[in-house]
């Protein structure tokens, strides 16, 4: 019979670089580093295995002989002593099994194919906002899609896009929670959809001005503040408010704004031409940057979109910043005959389908800088019918 207990608490606090048996299976690796574990080999059919049981700066040797001994008992019912212990980790994450924390693993599994890894946490705030105060408590095997209904109807009707994305994560949580081992319904959330029904919610558009319009507006921003400033550049470049109110001056390269990734709804870096008027207007701005960016608030940080949508409210207008990019697509449509794949493009909008963007490596640069200077050409009113607004005098 194999000698146990070989080693003694001095012998392995003093011993030099090596591996130390104690006897049946169980060893100790010291090496040259300093660091020490613990490890068990044992055979189970027929295949030796080799068990790490921590580091000796964590566990002793009375510990070490004690998890030896019980993964020795494992092996011996023919069990492999590693598996067993990860089954046992597993059945350990399903005790806690709330809907939070799954959430937040599912979150964290996320994250590298998020936008900025996540740190908007948009794609966690409608859980957080409408699900997770009524449901987080609950172990998640628990859910079922009454619980999902009964949160969710209060802003099935009236939120209609946010309790469609809170329904869309809830249901890749639910996922995550099946991948784990637990026991859920995974096909509760279409379950719950079906309970709800088809929402009563319209989609209310942003209002937008038409394109015959533009160049009247546009000619009235002349008083060079931050905000008109900013209003232009937003319509001779038809990108969204919160991609023009950060520009940077470190993001213009000659003729071209290089728009970081980060700051990107596709979450991909997008190069927007710009045209003569448009550097015009960048040039105006580098007078009033502060930190480098171009549009900057009055006290910290840059110009709000609600800055600029009260401007056009003071003006008695309906249209909004976000709705030019709606003036230029229409424009795009009815004045040019510009392709759907270039004026989609000029929005930073996805074209076409995986395969096909697969193959079609261009962002159209050379085509949407003609194109782009065509719409400055017609926004500064140089080659187009401006339809003026003018206030029709009361008949006496």
């Amino acid at each position: 019979m194999a000698a146990l207990h070989k080693l003694t608490a001095i012998k392995v606090k003093t011993a030099p670089p090596g591996k130390y048996s104690d006897g049946n299976g169980l060893w100790l690796h010291k090496r040259a580093d300093g660091g020490s574990q613990w490890f068990l080999r044992v055979v189970v059919h027929g295949r030796r295995r080799e068990m790490g049981l921590g580091a000796l700066q964590n566990v002793d040797l009375r510990e070490a002989r004690t998890s030896a001994a019980r993964w020795r008992a494992v092996a011996r019912q023919g069990k492999d002593p590693i598996k067993e212990r990860e089954r046992l980790r597993r059945e350990d994450m399903k005790a806690d099994n709330t809907l939070q924390s799954v959430a937040e693993a599912a979150f964290e599994a996320r994250k590298a194919e998020l936008k900025n890894d996540g740190k908007s946490s948009r794609w966690f705030s409608p859980l957080e906002l409408h699900v997770l105060p009524k449901l987080g408590k609950m172990p998640v095997e628990d859910i079922d899609q009454l619980d999902i209904k009964n949160t969710l109807a209060p802003i099935w009707h009236t939120k209609a896009e946010t309790a469609k994305k809170a329904m869309n994560r809830l249901g890749i949580v639910i996922k995550h929670g099946a991948a784990m081992g637990l026991n859920v319904d995974i096909q509760a959330t279409e379950k719950a959809r079906a309970l709800l029904g088809k929402s009563r919610h319209k989609p209310e558009h942003v209002p937008a001005m038409p394109w015959g319009d533009v160049p009247t507006f546009y000619e009235s921003l002349s008083d060079g503040t931050v905000t008109q400033l900013c209003l232009r550049l937003v319509i001779l470049t038809a990108v969204r408010s919160t991609e023009a109110r950060h520009m940077n001056l470190s993001e213009i390269e000659g003729d071209t704004w290089i728009i970081p990734s980060y700051r990107m709804k596709t979450g991909k870096e997008y190069r927007v031409p710009l045209s003569a008027e448009a550097k015009r207007v960048v040039e105006a701005a580098k007078l009033l940057a502060r930190d480098g960016f171009l549009f900057p608030g009055v006290r910290k940080g840059v110009i709000s979109d609600a800055t600029m949508s009260k401007y056009m409210k003071t003006c008695g207008l309906e249209a909004r910043p976000h709705g030019f990019r709606s003036s230029f697509r229409t424009w795009c449509a009815e004045a040019t005959d510009v392709s759907r794949d270039v004026a989609e493009t000029a929005l930073a909008h996805v074209t076409g389908g995986k395969v096909e963007r697969s193959y079609r490596r261009t962002d159209f640069l050379e085509q949407r800088s003609v194109l782009m200077e065509r719409w400055a050409a017609h926004v500064t009113g140089q080659n187009a019918r401006v339809l003026k607004l003018e206030r029709r005098a009361n008949a006496d």
